[in-house]
Formats: C-alpha cells, sequence, structure tokens
C-alpha cells in the first residue's frame, strides 16, 4: 500500500503542495479543512463581499479535479495531533492516520487583549466565515470603525465604502503603515485613503470597545478618551501563525511551527508551509523568519513536494517581492526597502504631482548596485526588476532602462522621461538618457 500524506489546510501551501506531490507520486493524498470544500483565492474575498466574484469564480480548479487527481479533500477539523501513533484527532472523535504529515493552517487575525475585542459586531477579516458574519454584521452598520493600519484594513475599508457604510480608521502611525513603508510612500497613500472619503486617525491606539444595551458594540474608546460611536468594529492589527492546533502536541514552536529550511519540523515525517511557519533562527541572512505572502505560500508548496517525494529540496525564495492595491493605487515592491536606508545605502525618490504615482529606488553607496526598489501607481514586470537586483545593476541603468520595465496597458501615461528629469537634477554630473526599443517606452525585454 502506498504512503498516506495527510495536509491539514487547503489554502495555496497545502494545496500547491498536494498537486505537486501528485505529478510526481502515486502517494496518497488526503487535504483536510473546515473553512470551504474546496480550494479558493484568499486575496478574492474582498471581491466576493463587493459582488464582483462568486465563490466559484475564485476556485482555480474545477470541482471535478480532485477525484480525477486522487486527492481526498475531507470537511473536518482536527483537534489534535498524535506524532506517536501518527494520526491526527478529527472533531467528530475518529482520527486518521498519516505516514508523512504537512501542517499548512494559515494564519489569524491578531488581538491584543481589548476590552470588549469579542463583543458581537467586532471580528477580523481572514477566512470565508468572516466574509460570512460580515454580511450579518453590517446589516444594521451606519458607521464603522477599522482599527490596524495593514493591508487588509485598507481590503476591509473599501468593501464597507462599497455598502455606503461611513469609515473611521485608526492607525497607531504617524502615518499609515509607515512601520514598513518609508515616510514618503506612508504619506502618499494616506493621503489617498483621506480621497476616497475614510476618516484617518493617525497616531491613535484603541483602548476599550464599548457595548450598548443590545449586548453589541454601540462605540469605540481610544487612549486619548475620545469616545467614536459605530456599529461595527474591524480588528485589522495584522495576521499571526495559527498554531492553535500544534501548541500542545511534540512539534516545536515559537510563534510559528518551527521549521528548516526543507520545510521540516523536529519530529520526523511532520512538515509545515504557509503562513503558519516560522523559520528557525540560522535562517539565512536578508530572509526574514516568516513570510506570509500568496507567492511564497506557493514557493512553499512546490519545494516540500520535492522533498515528501523523496528528492530532498531546500527552500529559496529569491528575490523578495510584494503587491497591493491601495483602492485604485497599485503597489509592487522589490528586494529590500527599509523605513530608512542603511548605513551603506542611499536612495532616489521621485513623486509626480498627482500625488499617485511615485518610485523610490534603493542603492549601495560604493558600488550603486539596486538593492530595492517600491513604485505606486506604474506597473513593472516582475521579471525584469528581479534581474536588475540579482544581476547588481546600477542605479544609473536602471533608470535609462525604466522604459523596458514598464507593464502598463497601452495608452496609459507613461513617466520614464519625467523620472530621468528629476533625477538628472538632482544629481547635474549624471545627464542620464532613457533607452528606447523600437521607438516606444514600455516595450518588453
Amino acid at each position: 500500500m502506498s504512503e498516506h500524506l495527510v495536509i491539514i489546510g487547503n489554502g495555496i501551501a497545502g494545496i500547491t503542495t498536494a498537486r505537486h506531490v501528485r505529478k510526481r507520486s502515486d502517494m496518497r493524498i488526503t487535504v483536510i479543512s473546515a473553512e470551504s470544500d474546496y480550494f479558493y483565492s484568499r486575496p478574492a474575498l474582498m471581491y466576493i463581499f463587493m459582488g464582483h466574484m462568486r465563490l466559484q469564480d475564485t476556485q482555480p480548479y474545477e470541482n471535478w479535479f480532485w477525484k480525477k487527481n486522487r486527492i481526498d479533500l475531507l470537511n473536518a477539523f482536527v483537534t489534535g495531533i498524535d506524532t506517536d501513533n501518527k494520526s491526527v484527532l478529527l472533531e467528530n472523535g475518529t482520527t486518521l492516520q498519516y505516514d508523512k504529515l504537512v501542517i499548512a493552517t494559515g494564519s489569524k487575525s491578531n488581538k491584543f487583549g481589548w476590552p470588549g475585542q469579542d463583543l458581537p459586531g467586532v471580528q477580523g477579516l481572514y477566512s470565508l466565515q468572516d466574509i460570512e458574519l460580515l454580511e450579518e454584521n453590517v446589516k444594521h452598520t451606519r458607521h464603522a470603525v477599522i482599527v490596524g493600519g495593514g493591508l487588509i484594513g485598507v481590503e476591509l475599508a473599501e468593501m464597507l465604502l462599497s455598502r455606503d457604510i461611513a469609515v473611521t480608521f485608526l492607525i497607531r502611525e504617524e502615518w499609515y503603515w509607515n512601520n514598513i513603508l518609508p515616510n514618503e510612500e506612508a504619506k502618499l497613500v494616506s493621503r489617498h485613503i483621506e480621497e476616497h472619503g475614510v476618516t484617518l486617525r493617525r497616531a491613535t491606539n484603541l483602548k476599550e470597545i464599548l457595548a450598548g444595551e443590545d449586548g453589541r458594540v454601540r462605540a469605540v474608546l481610544t487612549e486619548a478618551g475620545e469616545e467614536i460611536p459605530c456599529q461595527f468594529v474591524g480588528l485589522t492589527p495584522g495576521v499571526s501563525p495559527n498554531i492553535d492546533l500544534v501548541r500542545d502536541s511534540a512539534i516545536e514552536t515559537n510563534r510559528g511551527v518551527l521549521v528548516n529550511d526543507f520545510l521540516e519540523t523536529n519530529i520526523p515525517d511532520v512538515y509545515a508551509a504557509g503562513d503558519c511557519v516560522e523559520f528557525r533562527p540560522d535562517t539565512p541572512e536578508g530572509r526574514g523568519r516568516f513570510e506570509q505572502l500568496w507567492y511564497t505560500g506557493r514557493m512553499h508548496g512546490e519545494a516540500l513536494a520535492r522533498t515528501l517525494t523523496g528528492e530532498r529540496r531546500r527552500y529559496e525564495r529569491g528575490i523578495w517581492f510584494n503587491s497591493a492595491k491601495f483602492f485604485d493605487i497599485e503597489y509592487q515592491t522589490y528586494g529590500f526597502v527599509g523605513h530608512a536606508p542603511a548605513a551603506d545605502e542611499d536612495c532616489f525618490y521621485w513623486e509626480h504631482a498627482d500625488h499617485h504615482h511615485c518610485l523610490k529606488l534603493v542603492f549601495k553607496k560604493d558600488t550603486r548596485a539596486l538593492t530595492g526598489l517600491n513604485v505606486f501607481g506604474i506597473r513593472l514586470r516582475h521579471r525584469v526588476c528581479e534581474r536588475w537586483i540579482a544581476e547588481g545593476r546600477s542605479i544609473e541603468y536602471v533608470l535609462e532602462n525604466l522604459g523596458k520595465a514598464n507593464f502598463d496597458p497601452e495608452f496609459f501615461k507613461q513617466f520614464e522621461e519625467e523620472i530621468i528629469a528629476a533625477f538628472n537634477q538632482q544629481h547635474p554630473d549624471k545627464k542620464l538618457r532613457l533607452k528606447r526599443r523600437k521607438g516606444l517606452l514600455g516595450m518588453a525585454v
């Protein structure tokens, strides 16, 4: 009888692992999830709520795909893991034996012990069940308060505005997300949030969530003593690894499930992938210990599938990348762009007069090699930007070749010449010129 692979979690990491294991072996595969019957795109949750997509539109594979590929889907909740007997305990009291186990339980919304955080009308936004709860919570909501300045907070604000609900957004930072973004970009996004009708309360901390006579939320109280009436509170101060299932097992955890570069835990035949993972402290220099992104979850699954099928493969992420959308401004980041340049780094920043487009390039002072970039409102080609950083291209080379990276559709306004003019003004000794290809800006390389 073939080995039995059990995967807990049907998100991008778990399903990618299952798909690639099936491509490489005849191993029996069971995927367990209590969230949904079928894998769906979690970043599309907001579009389901806003009516732009249906749940089935977010499912990359037809329902017949799983049976055809001999991947068994089990809609159940796992309550425990017995690594001595290689079994998982299900909520209905039954057990499931495994030969190899993958923990891919994802993330959960953060809570910080605020009084009232568990009141009716207060919730986070992560799962399909959260969307169902949100539908109920907003039925009688006129004013909502969102707490926490992450990406999910902006998504939730856009979702609520689509239902004509007034939104007050509390962030503890001086500017939106400026613990991640440099101040220039943080200010750009903050202004854009306000342009869309959101009341952005900067440098404001939540103290307590207050209940009304009906037991539901009626207001929030800030640390400054201000009471803000509302009928809904969205808690979006980030996410943390969902490891509740693992805490009482022999599997080693810290903030997440601890793994090495092969996504192996301390227990033989037990692995972890995706948002629930925390890489051990000896992780390669320049890579964080947490990688809670869609594309890194996919890469975890691809690497782990090789290890599970006999080709022990080290996970290598490559150049860091992320993208997001702040209402109608697209954002991309490559490499590493810190809140401020490191001692051996310098940067060039350009922002258009409309405050909806900007570019930041971070580079080494000595070699002038590009180490990271942020771009808002201009779509750049992933492979070109990645190659610039991998090859250590100079900032001058990057600026002269910006047109080759442009991926905006035809008829979009292009800003490369203006960007170079700004650089030349700041560095009159350089006098760079944009290199065109076939007489057009933005042609693919």
